[in-house]
């Protein structure tokens, strides 16, 4: 019989609701990292916020006293950018977005133009005018394909809610009668080029989030173990409104300090499932 505790097992982290909240860490966050650095476990921070580079990440996470490099950030610029390259090599975007999205771009090989694009790229961003809508309403109605970095309506900020990537989409998308292509999460897109990034096979990924419709059930299409935190937008009386439920659910990241990697996500029942199964 296989140990469990032998198992390779990887994790996809999201960050605000599960990390920290604002700019204050959430109790344990730091520990956990340290855990899994310890134990040589596979893991990357996965991100809808494309404003931000990796460097610019992981300078935040250095600040708040979490020490990381870049191959630990997965974000949906990035995603966006490959998939885009993967699609149409060498291509041009009108972008709504900032630093984080357009370097993505860059790096894959885009170039941004401001007319006759191939694509319409929307991000987060608060540099936005009603000008650029126009302009990418006008490129959309010509032939340019609208995607999005991600869905999100908004964004939690420690200011309070503002209007997220999935709002300014929508305005673009009522003008046009066209609907977006979207490959942050929940998209497989991105749940599975993330996974691939750190070289796990499905069975062998566990995703940790606080958001249902995103972290949780991007997870739950894609067979990934699922850890749900109640330290961000989801309370534990909200889940009997889902069709599909995580794995595991905790009060906070806190709670897994401590725990056998290959062990968080799985239940007694299934851990000897799986056990006897490897046997």
């Amino acid at each position: 019989m296989q140990d469990l505790t032998d198992m390779r097992h990887g994790f996809l982290i999201d960050m605000d609701g599960v990390i920290y909240r604002g700019g204050e860490l959430i109790p344990g966050a730091a520990e956990f990292i340290a855990q899994l650095q310890t134990s040589q476990t596979p893991f990357a921070f996965l991100t809808n916020n494309s404003q931000r580079t990796r460097r610019d990440v992981v300078t935040r996470l250095e600040r708040m006293g979490i020490d990381v490099q870049e191959r630990h950030v997965f974000t949906c610029a990035m995603a966006t950018a490959r998939f885009l390259a993967q699609q149409l090599p060498e291509g041009t975007a009108y972008v709504i977005g900032e630093g984080g999205l357009l370097q993505a771009l860059h790096a894959n090989g885009y170039s941004i133009v401001d007319h006759d694009p191939d694509y319409v790229v929307v991000g987060e961003g608060r540099a936005f005018t009603f000008e650029m809508l126009e302009a990418a309403t006008r490129m959309i109605l010509a032939g340019a394909k609208l995607i999005a970095t991600n869905m999100d309506p908004n964004c939690p900020t420690q200011h309070g809610t503002r209007p997220g990537c999935g709002a300014i989409v929508a305005m673009l998308e009522t003008a046009t009668g066209l609907s977006a292509f979207s490959v942050g999460k929940p998209s497989p897109v991105m749940m599975r080029a993330a996974r691939k990034e750190l070289g796990l096979a499905t069975a062998e990924t566990t995703i940790i989030g606080d958001t249902m419709e995103t972290d949780i059930l991007g997870g739950v299409q894609m067979g990934y173990r699922t850890v749900l935190v109640l330290s961000g937008g989801t309370r534990r009386e909200d889940l009997s409104r889902y069709a599909y439920r995580p794995d595991v659910v905790v009060d906070s990241i806190g709670d897994l300090v401590g725990m056998d990697p290959a062990m968080i996500g799985l239940d007694p029942a299934k851990s000897s499932e799986l056990a006897i199964a490897s046997a």
